[in-house]
């Protein structure tokens, strides 16, 4: 597939470095030389220097004959103009664009997007995804990354091992014959630094980050034999009322049990805003770091606190300062990837990366056809895709057991009509089954080539 990614940014570039290593024909456009050049060093992409949105530079880039064009600049405005001159001027058949600003993703105006008007098959908005993102992680308060899978019947849960867990030096294997009715399986683990996939025999140990796919009803159960039992969440402080913070308050406003919410935010016109715009968020105007205002918002006392603002500094030392104050979760929004390494030693229990969160929406939609869902794990070092199983798979027809799945990859769950079944050694895959699977990336390619689905994106 010939691909053109606009935007050579934490998103363009880690799109670009999925794409490429899938064996793709990507080049890549933006109008800063140097970043093309660190793309075109790192990747096995080629780069052309220019804005995206002019015709000649798309032209450059091969337009006339691609397959997808994906729009991720750092201005709305060039997104869309790209998108309609790639249509307009070059008929590329696929156009995905990010999109920041509210005012364009308002309902009323979805009429914009269609083919006779602004041509745009798939609007991503990072602010949507993050403030999911930040739900998800209140959903599941103890651990550090969360997602959800076959229409949230299925949890990822992303779980640190205390010295107290009672799962420590105990063969994954055991686990399974403790606890048969318990539909949890550990995917992936991280050790020192480094992510893999376990085999039955392995142990884990005080340290170890895990991946735990589990049913939605057994989310409580498994949390509580990993040593992280759930805690009610009553009383929740957000810092920061951007896009993002305010998207979070309301659909904690908009939950079945009531919550205490409170709202922190510099810029007093924002405040304002936010004011206007939320039913029972109480909204406090001032700085986030301030210890004052901390205890005015009763952070001391919140089962949580998101610090969401834009500036990753602040998120990280208002997460910090929450923790010392006495709040029971501190959740960071970190954009830099070389800060995330710092969350533990402060004592962050969770962060949120937006470019993480935005890259896999956009793989999600690149494989539209057959692979339901993406969802990237930590610093791209893994995926796990939710993929419907076709006739021609050479997975269809044949028993866990008897697939020969690459080293770094293990199934996490299968869906069979309306039910949800743990993956066995005898459980037989047939046509039509939707299964979930947890890839380290040198292995997606085996794992695309077992569901069949590289062949045929659309």
């Amino acid at each position: 597939m010939k691909i053109i990614i606009c935007g050579a940014g934490q998103v363009g570039w880690h799109i670009a470095r999925h794409l490429a290593g899938e064996r793709n024909d990507v080049t890549i456009i933006d109008t800063n030389a140097e970043l093309i050049r660190r793309a075109t060093d790192a990747l096995d992409v080629q780069g052309v220097t220019g804005f995206a949105s002019h015709p000649d530079v798309l032209d450059r880039a091969g337009a006339r004959d691609a397959d997808l064009i994906i729009a991720a600049t750092h201005s709305d405005e060039v997104n869309m103009v790209t998108c309609q001159v790639a249509h307009s001027v070059f008929q590329v058949p696929r156009k995905i664009a990010r999109l920041r600003s509210s005012a364009y993703l308002d309902a009323i105006y979805s009429d914009l997007y269609r083919t006779d008007h602004l041509p745009i098959d798939v609007v991503i908005s990072p602010e949507r995804e993050v403030a999911r993102a930040a739900m998800q992680r209140l959903s599941a308060p103890s651990t550090f990354d969360a997602e959800t899978f076959l229409e949230g019947r299925l949890h990822l849960l992303g779980i640190s091992l205390e010295p107290d867990s009672p799962v420590l030096n105990t063969p994954l294997r055991q686990l399974n014959d403790m606890f048969i009715s318990l539909s949890a399986i550990v995917a992936g683990v991280r050790r020192g630094g480094k992510l893999f996939a376990p085999e039955p025999g392995d142990q884990l140990f005080e340290g170890d980050q895990v991946y735990v796919f589990t049913l939605a009803e057994d989310v409580p159960r498994t949390l509580e034999i990993f040593g992280k039992p759930m805690a009610k969440q009553e009383s929740v402080v957000i810092i920061g009322a951007g896009n993002v913070g305010l998207a979070v308050a309301q659909s904690l406003e908009a939950r079945p049990e009531r919550i205490r919410v409170k709202l922190i935010e510099r810029s007093r016109a924002r405040a304002e805003d936010a004011a206007d715009a939320l039913n029972r968020t109480i909204v406090l105007n001032g700085d986030g770091l301030s210890a004052e205002l901390l205890e005015e918002a009763a952070v001391p006392r919140a089962d949580a606190v998101l610090a969401i603002t834009d500036d990753d500094k602040t998120n990280i030392l208002a997460a910090v300062r929450a923790k010392q104050a006495g709040a029971k979760l501190a959740i960071s929004l970190v954009n830099d990837p070389t800060l995330m390494s710092l969350m533990e030693p402060l004592d962050i229990d969770a962060f949120i990366n937006p470019r993480a969160s935005t890259v896999s929406t956009i793989l999600r939609h690149i494989r539209h056809g057959r692979v339901r869902d993406i969802y990237s794990i930590g610093d791209a070092e893994a995926e796990v895709i939710e993929a419907q199983v076709l006739s021609t798979s050479p997975i269809a027809g044949r028993a866990v057991r008897d697939i020969d799945f690459p080293e770094g990859a293990l199934m996490g769950a299968v869906r069979k009509g309306d039910r949800v079944v743990k993956p066995t050694g005898d459980l037989r895959i047939e046509e039509g089954d939707i299964v979930v699977i947890f890839a380290l990336v040198s292995d997606i390619p085996e794992v695309e080539r077992l569901l069949q689905v590289s062949i045929d994106f659309f």
